[in-house]
């Protein structure tokens, strides 16, 4: 019987450096009693913010120094919980630091509703005239034009009281998911016993039994149904958080909300719904040629995921993963590809799947902490693409951290996965120029062709899941386990028309993290679009400038809006161009397939 490792059997080598955040458990100790109690500095400035430019500027540089010890405290806790969400200790670090961010966020406030009590006259006014104030400008713009969606001081400071509860459906549906949710044993055609988890479950259904999968899939689905008025009942207070939120800042929709954050028009979201919309014969196109690939005369929710290929995925291992990774990436120049080697040595990653380890994967880290990366890696060719997606956001990371300020070390969602999905698009290319064994390659486009499938086509399905689910709530409908099953089914049918969609897949929608992330899906959708874009510029000989241009948009972090972060690197995210061009090559990658099969 195969069974996933404790902890303790993971060699060191494999997981990542968490010691060189804190040494031990005592100092997170230490650290966090010494952010908790700076926390009172910064409401000493309460009224005093725009008294003048000095001021101004030491309440902003204190708040930065107070939150990047805070976002360190906190990181450390969730990936000492995420290694083993079982262990009690750590989920009590978590619940802790997640209490001091909102104590944090608290504390601060006051701060921008006094910055926007200010004209920005006034406020251009202090910039000019106090040295290092400069550096704010773009955040200080982008506060001043959130003003009419700002409360009192007084209502902030009990809105970031209260996100500690707003944001709990989604650590309640965590723990459920991870912790809790026990799913069955089945035995494989070969006699071998494997119990089905979150992070081996597609895997399961790559399996070339088809008997077998539809016992995983079916398998797997029951164990959800099980709990399905749980899951509802978190996912509809998650939604009546984000509408709530909404309407106590002054929007129309938390749809509104959301991508006004990020300074995104709702237009941006319309075109990829409408685009890819008008483009699913091509997802039908690619269902119908796996069912011929497979030999069926109709593709089942449990073929989903077979390969078109007549073999099983290849073994590669982790580090044959990162060498090719690495190869691949040379293509955004020598730093680059160093910095990154220089990572993959330095226990940036968490590889392999424990006992009680958090499902999925993620790129983490803080501003004063090297990048980390959870992966539960399988030794296959779509492990290989995810390490590659997960080393694009620490990349970006890194470049951003070199070059700006705290202020704007982080990056929006928007951006963010531009950068994972540029990895990715050059992992591919190089894997089809480089490597001589054809079926490997047929993998590789595989690999591609699915990829699409699920970050262009499976990503915006669910974006517009979510933008159904926030409007019958805004609407006051309820939203039921039978009303989520009907809206999620009905989408299903739509996408995949050429296939039998049954009454299982209906509740696949209670099996999505990101969903407890308003309004974040999408984002992966414009993200792949854009990095074939920014992809064939670095890779056309033409254009050699493309791969530092690259790595300028990296550096800007949040200095810029995201739409003008892209549109400097030659993408312009409010025309849908840029999705009809992805789309179309995904078309031209079928084309190729077909002629392989």
């Amino acid at each position: 019987m195969s069974s996933v490792p404790e902890r303790s059997e993971v060699d060191t080598e494999y997981k990542w450096d968490l010691e060189s955040v804190y040494a031990t458990d005592e100092e997170w100790e230490a650290a966090f009693e010494d952010v908790e109690a700076r926390l009172e500095d910064l409401e000493h400035y309460e009224g005093e913010v725009t008294e003048d430019g000095e001021t101004l500027l030491a309440v902003l540089e204190l708040r930065d120094e107070v939150m990047r010890e805070v976002a360190t405290v906190v990181a450390y806790a969730r990936m000492r919980k995420d290694e083993d969400t079982t262990d009690q200790t750590y989920q009590g670090y978590s619940t802790r630091a997640q209490s001091l961010s909102a104590d944090a966020s608290s504390a601060a406030s006051f701060i921008e509703p006094e910055i926007q009590s200010a004209t920005r006259e006034e406020i251009e006014s202090m910039v000019e005239s106090t040295d290092g104030l400069a550096e704010y400008d773009h955040y200080l713009d982008d506060v001043l034009r959130m003003k009419p969606h700002t409360r009192s001081a007084e209502v902030e400071e009990l809105l970031a009281d209260l996100s500690e509860v707003t944001g709990g459906t989604g650590e309640v549906y965590t723990m459920l998911s991870n912790a809790d949710m026990e799913f069955p044993t089945v035995e494989k055609p070969d006699g071998d016993a494997v119990e089905i988890t979150q992070s081996n479950f597609t895997n399961l259904l790559k399996e070339p039994d088809r008997e077998f999968r539809q016992e995983v899939y079916e398998g797997y689905f029951e164990e959800w149904g099980e709990v399905r008025n749980t899951v509802a009942t978190a996912y509809e207070n998650s939604v009546k958080a984000d509408v709530k939120l909404a309407r106590a800042r002054n929007y129309d929709t938390a749809r509104e909300a959301s991508l006004d954050g990020p300074n995104v028009p709702v237009e941006v979201y319309d075109n990829l719904l409408e685009t890819v919309r008008d483009n699913l014969d091509k997802l039908h196109r690619h269902a119908e040629l796996k069912a011929d690939a497979l030999g069926v005369d109709e593709l089942a929710m449990w073929d989903l995921y077979m390969p078109m290929t007549e073999t099983e995925s290849p073994d590669v291992a982790y580090e044959q993963a990162t060498e090719y990774i690495v190869e691949a990436l040379g293509a955004l120049g020598d730093e680059y590809q160093g910095r990154v080697a220089e990572g993959l040595e330095s226990r940036w990653v968490d590889v392999y799947e424990n006992q009680g380890k958090r499902s999925g994967a993620y790129s983490g880290g803080t501003y004063d902490t090297q990048p980390f990366i959870l992966m539960n890696y399988q030794d296959d060719i779509s492990s290989m693409f995810t390490l590659a997606h997960e080393l694009g956001h620490s990349m970006h990371s890194q470049y951003t951290k070199q070059e700006q300020p705290y202020i704007y070390s982080g990056y929006e969602i928007f951006v963010a996965e531009v950068a994972s999905t540029v990895n990715e698009t050059l992992l591919t290319q190089h894997l089809l120029e480089t490597v001589e064994d054809e079926e490997f390659r047929r993998h590789v486009l595989n690999e591609y062709l699915e990829r699409v499938r699920s970050t262009l086509y499976r990503q915006t399905m669910f974006a517009d899941f979510e933008h159904r689910t926030h409007e019958m709530v805004e609407a006051g409908q309820p939203l039921t386990p039978d009303a989520l099953d009907e809206t999620y089914g009905d989408l299903k049918r739509e996408f995949y028309e050429p296939a039998d969609v049954d009454e299982h897949i209906t509740r696949e929608w209670m099996r999505i993290p990101h969903f407890y992330y308003s309004f974040y899906v999408y984002q992966y959708a414009t993200g792949i679009s854009a990095a074939v874009a920014l992809a064939g510029k670095i890779l056309d000989d033409d254009q050699p400038e493309a791969a530092a241009n690259y790595r300028e948009f990296l550096a800007k972090g949040s200095r810029e809006y995201p739409l003008e972060l892209l549109q400097g690197a030659g993408v312009d995210m409010s025309s849908p161009e840029p999705i009809q061009a992805a789309l179309d090559t995904y078309g031209d990658y079928l084309d190729e397939m077909e002629a392989l099969l």
